[in-house]
């Protein structure tokens, strides 16, 4: 009975046009660099307390799935990523777009975003109960570990050099300690400059690391002319895609919905994991980061199943599963309802009507996304002397906006330009980003957990979630260099 109320609560006109509307908007800010899911929402936030509860959360809901798809938009055309999850789409999506394939990346983004976020969905409504005492288990030390296993990947992520990819993941890391340690209180690398006291913000890095640097690579190659190919720039994937793709897809949902249920993860570490173990299956794992279907159908599927395994700790225990999760949890408080496990006893209409809310979001961007991705990928044709100039505009907009403050400008500037020669050095961006990404994650919750064992980390040894993850680690580590020299010998048997 339950399960019906929500969906006739869900089907009402009013609330089917706000899940639209939420929809459409979560998209097209998406979209645009420096713009998130979490701050669409926000903005958003304060105009819901004139509607109903259902349809308030319902329309966030929508809005935060459809978010998380729109910026796969830009990150494929422009190798811009509208939102930081789609990062790791930009890694293969762009290459694609540059060999005239836009819509074909375009397409596939969609589905695989869709096929995540339901099957994200259908798990939550069969096992939430279960999946939030899970997640409810984890503290500082299992933290630490699965941090330790994301760090493990860095030496396959991204480009071909493993040594190179250390390196800029260290570099990453790096560029996490600035700012004031929480727990010692000490600054470090912060110049004076009161913006660094918290830190180098991710975003206006990003932006830097992919857009800046892709126009400074333009820009010395203005006197090169494209070959363009309209019509194949607006052509759908095929079957055959889908064909190559199914295993990659229900791999890196199953992915995403775990690594959403882990409060405070969310989907852009979902969407690394899930593009490194998409090239780790692959047998095209060398075409990885020159235009493989594989590794846009991979990240996508992964962070929007990672926006429905958010949800869980944040509906059933009060605690947010990623930033956005958190902006929803204060609209669920401002509307007088209690996260936790009386929302399950005393609102289960209003869980479903979420859960249903964001199953219609997610076949809104579906033909949202297929039908407009003909018209999306006529962007790649625009000339580069007028689509450059103002990509710039955009960036330095998305940088001012995330902070509002133009030292995140700056540091953007600084970022595109380091990438820039990064690039030419055949260094990869993947593994500076999930630096900087695990790097707060993994030193607070080293220092949590040091605290909590008063110094001693041979308790790490009690943990047995925080030692799977560790084993997982050193396979992680070990698993690229024994299957090169499995691969090797085998070479040599043949050869003989």
């Amino acid at each position: 009975m339950d399960i019906i109320g929500g969906l006739l609560a869900i089907l009402e006109p009013t609330t089917l046009l706000l899940i639209c509307g939420g929809t459409i908007v979560g998209v097209l800010v998406g979209a645009l660099p420096g713009l998130s899911s979490s701050m669409a929402v926000a903005l958003l936030l304060p105009f819901t307390i004139y509607l109903e509860p259902i349809q308030a959360i319902a329309m966030l809901a929508a809005l935060y799935c459809a978010g998380t798809f729109g910026g796969s938009i830009t990150a494929i055309l422009i190798n811009a990523p509208g939102a930081p999850p789609a990062a790791a789409t930009a890694f293969d999506g762009y290459p694609l777009a540059k060999k005239g394939e836009a819509g074909r990346a375009l397409g596939m983004a969609a589905v695989s975003s869709v096929i995540g976020g339901i099957f994200s969905l259908f798990v939550l409504i069969l096992a939430a109960p279960l999946l939030a005492n899970l997640a409810y288990k984890f503290g500082p030390p299992e933290y630490f570990a699965l941090t330790i296993f994301g760090l493990s990947m860095l030496a396959s992520i991204g480009g071909h050099s493993a040594v190179k990819n250390l390196i800029g993941g260290a570099f990453g890391v790096l560029l996490s300690t600035f700012g004031v340690d929480l727990l010692t209180g000490v600054e470090r690398f912060t110049f004076g400059v009161p913006e660094l006291y918290e830190g180098i913000s991710f975003i206006p890095v990003l932006i830097g690391l992919f857009a800046m640097a892709e126009l400074l690579e333009q820009a010395g190659q203005k006197d090169k002319v494209l070959e363009r190919f309209s019509m194949s720039a607006m052509t759908l994937p095929t079957r055959a895609d889908f064909k190559k793709v199914w295993k990659t897809i229900l791999r890196s949902s199953g992915i995403g919905t775990f690594i959403g249920i882990l409060p405070a993860e969310g989907s852009t570490v979902a969407a690394m994991v899930g593009y490194n173990e998409a090239k780790r299956w692959s047998p095209n794992r060398d075409n990885f980061g020159n235009g493989e279907i594989e590794g846009v159908a991979g990240p996508e599927a992964a962070n929007n199943a990672a926006t429905g395994g958010a949800m869980v700790p944040t509906l059933a225990l009060g605690i947010p599963g990623s930033a956005t999760a958190a902006v929803i949890l204060g609209g669920l408080q401002m509307h007088g309802l209690r996260p936790g496990p009386y929302l399950f006893e005393n609102q289960p209409t209003l869980l479903y009507a979420i859960f249903f809310a964001m199953f219609i979001a997610n076949l809104v961007f579906l033909a949202f996304g297929l039908l407009g991705a003909k018209y999306f990928a006529r962007i790649s044709l625009i000339p580069r002397q007028f689509l450059w100039p103002t990509v710039f505009c955009l960036c330095v907009v998305g940088a001012y906006g995330a902070g509002q403050t133009l030292v995140d400008v700056y540091i953007m500037l600084i970022a595109g330009l380091i990438g820039y020669f990064l690039k030419r050095a055949d260094f990869s961006a993947a593994p500076i980003i999930m630096g900087l990404v695990l790097g707060h994650l993994v030193e607070s919750s080293l220092g949590q957990s040091m605290l909590l064992f008063d110094q001693n980390a041979w308790m790490f040894t009690t943990r047995p979630i925080a030692m799977f993850f560790f084993v997982l680690a050193g396979v992680s580590v070990a698993y690229t260099p024994v299957s090169s020299w499995i691969k090797m010998k085998s070479q040599r048997k043949t050869s003989v």
